[in-house]
């Protein structure tokens, strides 16, 4: 499978990955700093989430994911915790693809680890379709929280404008155009 993400993206990701963070498992350390040594194997490197429904894959956590483990390698139907067994397997068999799934605090909204995390090809159609949901409902969200704003700031420049207010009208008149602004 090609990656739209260059190799060079997911290199300088990795550094400022184990520059920043500590693991679980120390050997994950050696494993990422070998997956950085060699083009050919970082190439075929994919971060994912859900990982364990890739073919071949990795879940490594960083000491803050205490509750996540910390270190877990698949590949087809075996599952090791192996951290040694996955790097001579990988190394074997650099022609096939990895998918790498990181479990760090506040991921989601990293933008460094949005920039080179990829759709899960092999996820089940059933959690694709929960994630288009749930991407839905955040959207329905926004706009519920974007009305609500907009209807209290309505309100409080009505009630500025029935006390003469100016002050208060018009910080709130600024405000109000600074979210509608932000929400066209």
């Amino acid at each position: 499978m090609g990656s739209t993400i260059s190799v060079s993206e997911k290199k300088d990701f990795l550094k400022w990955f184990l520059k920043n963070y500590k693991f679980q498992k120390r050997e994950c350390v050696w494993l990422l700093n070998y997956l950085l040594s060699d083009d050919v194997v970082m190439e075929k490197v994919h971060f994912v989430e859900k990982a364990e429904y890739c073919p071949k894959a990795m879940i490594i956590s960083t000491m803050e994911m205490e509750e996540d483990v910390p270190f877990r390698f698949y590949k087809q139907n075996i599952i090791t915790t192996d951290a040694e067994k996955s790097f001579h397997d990988i190394r074997l068999n650099q022609e096939e693809d990895i998918y790498i799934q990181l479990n760090f605090l506040a991921a989601r909204k990293n933008p460094k680890y949005a920039a080179v995390v990829e759709e899960n090809p092999f996820l089940p159609e059933t959690l694709l379709v929960n994630h288009e949901f749930s991407d839905l409902a955040e959207q329905i969200l926004d706009e519920s929280f974007f009305k609500f704003k907009r209807n209290q700031l309505m309100k409080k420049i009505d009630q500025a404008l029935d006390q003469k207010d100016i002050n208060t009208f018009q910080a709130l008149t600024e405000e109000l155009k600074k979210i509608l602004q932000e929400n066209p």
